[in-house]
């Protein structure tokens, strides 16, 4: 039976031809997430063109009816199988893709490298496993597409197989699954296939249900605290759960002075006697005694988030006037608001070649993406991005308005 949960977010990339759209295509197809008349009027298209049904025309299809305003279950792809929902999140290209995830418009928990076996590694390969690297994805699976196109040859998998993962170890990636499939013709894709019987592999889908959810509700626990009301002789401390739950009664630490605190009750509106409170709820938090606090510090359940007046970070520079050594900069993150300053570009690049542009940079450009050390006048508490999204975003500030996004691994 299908759990009712929070679907996988994914992302596909690879080489332009190399069988996006037509893996989406047979994705929905296989998962019987296409619905009937859109396959019957692929059908008709690929027929008019003597072709097989060519699932590419699946992602037409769908951008044709973005196009003209009509609502496909808002503007993401879904499929399922029988553990869980998956979403696809669009990749529109390299530096549109990365900017979304740095600033927050997209979270992929999972990555499918596509690769054409026929081709081999070309430069938008090396780009978008770059990205990958650089946003620190470690649930990621290879897929040597067009396996037809080298007569399901076990040697040529092989050959390639070793050449991409030595590719991929000099960026630090290191896929989980690496597998030969043919997406046009389904080979390996929802079942495995006659014609690649020396692969023991799983298929897609078996790799893909595999992976784990980010599960930001089973972390512990991260409360912002956001500001601080005095109602009827109760200091009230609101924010919302960014991770974990928080109970009353519960020993927590006040980050970033690590100091444990009891909380006294929780507070939501219109609603007596709470004893518990989830993840991305808004909610108020009294503690017992009386406690010095204020906006920016973290409730946590532990000691695990980083605290410290140093970050090192990936940033995506996204305003006209760039940036040079030396300028104040305002660091935020959550509730945090602290000023800082770049201390070190170890590196930058542009996204849209791919092409490093400069080591030990005095400077950052609109649109480049940058290795950088921050140092802040204040410390202040973290997580890796991959672990507690909303405590591993930041945004960078210069006189009031926001000039960069960026993320710590």
């Amino acid at each position: 039976m299908l759990q009712e949960e929070r679907a996988l977010s994914i992302v596909i990339v690879g080489h332009v031809d190399h069988g996006k759209s037509t893996l989406i295509g047979r994705l929905l197809y296989d998962t019987d997430c296409l619905p009937p008349d859109k396959y019957t009027e692929i059908q008709k298209s690929s027929e008019g063109l003597g072709r097989i049904v060519e699932f590419a025309f699946v992602m037409d299809c769908l951008e044709e009816e973005r196009s003209r305003g009509i609502t496909i279950d808002t503007t993401q792809t879904f499929f399922k199988t029988p553990k869980r929902r998956y979403v696809i999140i669009d990749a529109p290209g390299h530096k549109e893709f990365l900017k979304n995830m740095i600033t927050g418009t997209s979270q992929a928990e999972a990555a499918l490298l596509i690769i054409d076996s026929f081709e081999g590694i070309r430069d938008q390969t090396r780009r978008h496993a770059y990205i990958l690297g650089m946003l620190g994805l470690k649930q990621i699976c290879v897929l040597l597409n067009k396996i037809d196109l080298i007569h399901y040859s076990k040697d040529k998998y092989l050959e390639l197989k070793r050449e991409t993962t030595d590719f991929l170890d000099q960026l630090d990636v290191h896929p989980t699954f690496i597998l030969p499939i043919s997406a046009i013709h389904g080979d390996n894709v929802a079942k495995p296939s006659e014609k690649i019987s020396w692969f023991d592999g799983p298929t897609v889908l078996q790799a893909l249900d595999t992976f784990e959810a980010l599960n930001v509700e089973e972390k512990p626990l991260r409360f912002p605290i956001q500001d601080i009301y005095n109602i009827d002789e109760k200091k009230i401390l609101v924010g919302r759960i960014e991770a974990g739950r928080i109970g009353k009664g519960k020993k927590v630490y006040l980050l970033p002075e690590k100091k444990k605190v009891e909380v006294k009750s929780i507070e939501k509106f219109l609603e007596q006697e709470v004893t518990t409170a989830n993840y991305e709820e808004s909610i108020g938090i009294c503690l017992k005694g009386r406690q010095r606090v204020k906006r920016g510090q973290i409730l946590t359940a532990d000691l695990s988030s980083t605290i410290s007046d140093k970050i090192q970070a990936n940033i995506f520079w996204m305003d006209p006037e760039g940036y040079r050594a030396g300028e104040i900069l305002r660091f935020r993150c959550v509730t945090q608001e602290v000023f800082c300053r770049i201390e070190k570009i170890n590196k930058k690049f542009d996204p849209a070649s791919m092409e490093l542009t400069e080591k030990q940079a005095s400077s950052i450009r609109n649109a480049e993406v940058a290795d950088i050390l921050i140092q802040l006048d204040d410390k202040v508490v973290v997580d890796p991005f991959n672990e507690i999204p909303e405590m591993g975003r930041f945004v960078l500030e210069k006189g009031g308005r926001p000039v960069a996004g960026g993320i710590i691994l």
